[in-house]
């Protein structure tokens, strides 16, 4: 058991590695695009866009929801060496996708016609490009629906090369949409909005093909498996409350920022969670390497190695996104200044908020992953639900009382925070899980971390003025400090033994080259 655990974490390491691989690719191009989107669109059309699509981005939580269902079954199956299910799986995850499909697509253009030109707060002359841009973002997402059981596939054989590939190709088609984009003589924001979904397209067609050839269940078979439909949908119609709740919370707040302060707003807070989707992105990574082994050990019922992947996952998670956290809190307004020409209002704030915001809502992921791998999320995602809404209502309601807009994030804070003891609670009674064990090796680890690493790494925003020069000491000296206080008090002897002995081999390894 101990062997085949060891064989896992160097199976959770490569995969990390091989997304993080695709990550940086993807970021160094992402930058460069937003850059030059935001310069051609203009502050105005980019703001329109980010609330039009981020009003069908709201629906998005279908497409997690399902995704969520059908690679825990999926995973499961493998865990439990049951291949002879797992076409079945598949076949019947396509069914539900495609009557999923249909009907979002009727839900959307019903409500979202009548919302974008009678509700959002958009330019008299720009609302003939805002329901092309309506138009094709609905394709976008049928789209992305459409994959969302090749994903699945790729993730429960965790070949995450397959993601690394692609996603070169995905980043390689989106610097042809800035060239397109910025010779083309029709209007920009149209023409961006066709473009993407042209992008959708080819991708959704090359997911499909590896997996064909790949995975012998990725042949779909016409069968009706009722059973398996009823099991698949109460997972992903449960789940669906969660993700809801968690878009409700960010699509929907940023479509009551557009009714109070306008499209300025909107551009702003587009931009800060652009940033945030990309930092968010090095967390997802390793969640998404580390998810399907909570599943398979649930499934062959090693559950002290699960119990320790929980933990741990919600440790280095954190971690994670506390090395992008530092630099931007003190630095977010020169980052912005050297990334963009023209940063919208409020840019620098919402950007700060986001990071605290993330923080919080990072450390609960991989209670849900215990979650899910038992399949019996119903409790969970309801009181994640009820309790997650909340953001939305409240937020809304201060809006109206006239608080400002960066009121939002704060609620945020509070709700997510409170959300980590209650996932706790909840799958403490599901699996028996060791919550003192989650207090010892998580938060009594990362609280200490985080109070060093913001007090050292606070100098120089303190001693210096506002410069790049600054900016490097910063990023330098919150590296250095987060490395140390993780290594001494983040980390468990057993954890502080393992990396010594990889520096070791790694400082060898070179030595001898």
């Amino acid at each position: 058991m101990e062997q085949s655990n060891k064989e896992n974490s160097k199976r959770i390491a490569k995969n990390t590695l091989l997304l993080y691989i695709r990550l940086i690719f993807t970021i160094i191009v992402g930058l460069f695009t937003s850059r030059v989107i935001l310069a051609t669109l203009g502050v105005e059309d980019y703001g329109v866009y980010n609330v039009v699509a981020g009003f069908v981005l709201m629906f998005s939580f279908f497409t997690s929801s399902l995704g969520a269902a059908i690679s825990r079954y999926l995973t499961y199956e493998l865990g439990k060496g049951e291949s002879l299910r797992l076409q079945h799986i598949f076949s019947t995850s396509v069914n539900v996708q495609l009557l999923l499909s249909i009907a979002v697509l009727v839900l959307v253009e019903v409500i979202g016609i009548l919302f974008v030109n009678n509700k959002l707060n958009i330019p008299t002359d720009r609302i003939y490009a805002a329901n092309w841009t309506f138009q094709c973002a609905i394709m976008a997402f049928i789209l992305n629906l459409i994959s969302v059981p090749y994903n699945a596939a790729i993730i429960a054989h965790e070949r995450m090369n397959a993601f690394a590939y692609i996603s070169i190709l995905e980043v390689t088609l989106k610097l042809a949409i800035v060239y397109v984009l910025y010779i083309s003589p029709i209007d920009k924001l149209i023409t961006y909005s066709i473009l993407f979904v042209v992008v959708g397209l080819i991708i959704r067609l090359v997911y499909g093909i590896y997996c064909r050839k790949h995975f012998p269940e990725c042949h779909y078979l016409p069968i009706i498996d009722k059973p398996m439909m009823k099991e698949i949908t109460s997972f992903a119609g449960w789940n669906l409350i969660g993700s809801a709740a968690y878009l409700f919370n960010t699509q929907g707040v940023n479509m009551a920022m557009n009714i109070f302060f306008g499209v300025t707003v909107n551009a702003a807070r587009g931009i800060a969670t652009q940033v945030e989707s990309v930092v968010r992105q090095f967390v997802t990574n390793f969640t998404t390497a580390l998810n399907p082994q909570i599943t398979k050990s649930y499934a062959v019922g090693n559950m002290e190695y699960m119990y320790t992947l929980v933990c741990r996952g919600a440790k280095y998670s954190y971690f994670l996104m506390l090395v992008f956290a530092v630099p931007f809190m003190f630095e977010a307004d020169i980052i912005l200044k050297l990334w963009l020409d023209n940063v919208p209002q409020h840019t620098a704030t919402f950007l700060r908020l986001t990071m605290i915001g993330t923080l919080c809502d990072i450390l609960g992921n991989s209670t849900a992953n215990a979650c899910w791998a038992t399949g019996k999320v119903k409790k969970y995602y309801l009181w994640v639900g009820i309790i997650g809404s909340l953001v939305f209502f409240i937020s809304y309601a201060l809006f109206r009382m006239g608080f400002p807009a960066y009121t939002s994030y704060i609620v945020f804070i509070i709700i997510y925070s409170i959300l980590i003891f209650v996932k706790l609670y909840i799958i403490k009674e599901l699996i028996d899980f060791p919550v003192v064990m989650f207090l010892k090796e998580t938060l009594c680890r990362i609280f200490p971390v985080t109070f060093i690493t913001f007090m050292i790494s606070s100098l120089p925003y303190y001693i210096m003025d506002e410069s790049v020069m600054r900016l490097i000491f910063t990023g330098l000296i919150s590296i250095i400090v987060l490395a140390g206080s993780i290594y001494f008090l983040g980390l468990e002897k057993s954890e502080r033994v393992l990396v010594f002995n990889k520096l070791c081999s790694i400082r060898k390894n070179f030595i001898n080259k």
